[in-house]
């Protein structure tokens, strides 16, 4: 879930100051973080509360806490929203083992840390991006909800996707020929490569071809059917990522798919924000005259524990995203290609379109009468379960 994905400017990198806490904060016992700049006064209070070696010296992190910021409203602001507006009164937090690199680019502030259960974190303007532990959740269903629901996908554009996790994902597919990816900021893209090898292995990949810029200027240059897919790993749609989710962006995303070209768009949590789901499968019905569906996957240091995506297809060849036309275990070497897939099955695929009963009901009056017959008949038939002893049971740490 990367942000930048529409706005414009240079991308420049900034100036690497990781280590670990005590080296961030500088030597001297005053508030200055060894830079000239005052420590927070989060730091400085977490300092004076505990030993210096737990005071992680960035704003977001208390006596070695990551915990996602609160918004800055004025002295008379009745309220206050955690994260962002858009997950009110709430916050997530992990323990910092070392702060691994802060910097900022012309877009957002970066942050990498090590924590105690979730391996490494990034941290994009104070909002978690993704974890060593739970990123296969989301990189592997954003890829291949997609990919697998349409026969021998050829051209692929990815939008935003910076860290390389959707790269990594799609090459696994052989039929494959060329990925385009446009993503705002290029520090974020450096960053992920340090740190993130097992994600940014993606852009290794001669198939890459990597686009830094606004992706809404790179859409609207696109030859008209050009891609077989584009997935969009966007920011949350606030600020300037907002005209992410509005009609003139799915207008180019359809004008540059094939008859029968598929989306995947990151659709936010069922929990959280039923009116904008209900908003973007109502302006996707009028701009793709194909099916579209929300699904859903389980990623824990995401708000609510759950992210969604929109799925829809282009009119032509008709697609039935419940089932997938294309499975992965069929695919020869995809189930390995560089890393083993850990979260991704056809089991999964069919079950991540099946909604609980309220996001049913406030979901229900967006689909289509044949939608709703695809529904029906996926869940009439009974899924077929390979049932493993525990001893086989993989954990994901």
């Amino acid at each position: 879930m990367e942000g930048g994905g529409a706005r414009n400017g240079s991308t420049t990198g900034a100036a690497r100051t990781g280590g670990s806490g005590g080296d961030a904060a500088g030597g001297g016992g005053g508030g200055s973080a060894g830079n000239g700049k005052p420590l927070p006064p989060c730091c400085v209070k977490a300092r004076a509360a505990a030993p210096e070696s737990e005071a992680k010296c960035h704003a977001t992190v208390v006596s070695g806490w990551f915990t996602e910021p609160r918004s800055r409203g004025g002295k008379t602001s009745k309220v206050q929203y955690y994260n962002n507006p858009m997950w009110p009164g709430e916050a997530h937090s992990l323990k910092v083992e070392k702060i691994l690199y802060q910097g900022k680019s012309p877009y957002q502030e970066v942050l990498v840390f090590e924590s105690s259960t979730y391996g490494k974190v990034l941290v994009l303007d104070g909002i978690v991006q993704l974890t060593d532990k739970d990123e296969c959740a989301y990189q592997e269903m954003i890829t291949h909800l997609p990919l697998c629901s349409i026969p021998s996908p050829k051209k692929v554009l990815v939008i935003g996707g910076g860290d390389g996790g959707v790269l990594r994902e799609i090459c696994r597919h052989g039929s494959v020929e060329s990925i385009d990816i446009c993503e705002i900021d290029q520090l974020v893209i450096d960053v992920c490569k340090d740190f993130f090898p097992d994600l940014s292995v993606g852009f290794k990949d001669p198939r890459v071809r990597l686009h830094v810029g606004d992706a809404v200027e790179f859409l609207r240059n696109a030859p008209e059917g050009t891609y077989d897919a584009i997935i969009v790993d966007s920011s949350d749609p606030i600020g300037p990522a907002q005209e992410l989710v509005e009609k003139p962006f799915f207008d180019t995303i359809a004008r540059a798919l094939r008859p029968g070209g598929v989306l995947c768009n990151q659709a936010e949590s069922m929990w959280l924000h039923t009116h904008l789901i209900q908003d973007m499968l109502s302006i996707c019905r009028e701009t793709f005259k194909g099916s579209v569906h929300y699904a859903w996957t389980s990623v824990p240091t995401y708000p609510s524990g759950v992210i969604g995506f929109l799925l829809c297809a282009k009119e032509g060849p008709p697609v039935n995203f419940l089932t997938p036309a294309n499975p992965i275990e069929k695919l020869e070497g995809a189930m390995e290609a560089g890393r083993d897939i850990r979260f991704y099955n056809s089991e999964m695929h069919r079950a991540a379109f099946v909604l609980p009963t309220f996001a049913r009901r406030e979901l229900e009056a967006y689909c289509t009468t044949i939608e709703r017959e695809q529904q029906e008949e996926t869940t009439a038939e009974p899924l077929k379960m390979n049932i493993m002893p525990n001893s086989e049971i993989l954990t994901a740490s």
